[in-house]
């Protein structure tokens, strides 16, 4: 073999080894994507069964039921549509009716938001940059003007 066949063999490995580890990565990266939807985007969405999914919204003012232990049920709404969500662990100090939340998790087989993680707004004027994205398009959000 010459030195040219020696220098093109291992230019060919190393790009047959590079395209093998981005196909690997970008697999896996598939397999733990996480789709955010609104409520109103759900009813036209195909969520498959045990799909992580992303909800986010308000939490609908009157909806928040604590259960036994740290069980909590709530609905989250874009004021089109709202989904039920339970939620068992913590939830943030900040989480209140009529504040931006995203949940993380699948659907149950009541059609219930079986959530595992929950993410609440931190200060009075972030909100979650889906969720305001989304209100905004519905025209329920409004930014105030100190943002």
């Amino acid at each position: 073999m010459t030195r040219k066949q020696k220098r093109l063999s291992v230019i060919v490995g190393g790009l047959v080894f590079l395209a093998a580890a981005t196909g690997l990565t970008f697999y896996a990266l598939g397999q733990k994507a996480s789709y955010f939807y609104m409520p109103a985007d759900l009813a036209t969405a195909t969520v498959q069964p045990g799909q992580r999914i992303r909800l986010g919204g308000l939490v609908e003012k009157g909806s928040i039921v604590r259960g036994q232990g740290a069980t909590v049920a709530f609905a989250v709404t874009d004021h089109e549509k709202s989904v039920k969500v339970t939620y068992t662990g913590i939830l943030p100090d900040l989480f209140r009716e009529e504040q931006g939340v995203i949940t993380e998790g699948t659907f149950g087989q009541d059609g219930t938001f079986v959530a595992d993680s929950v993410l609440a707004k931190h200060d009075e004027r972030y909100m979650p940059k889906e969720v305001a994205d989304g209100l905004k398009a519905k025209g329920v959000w409004v930014e105030s003007e100190s943002q």
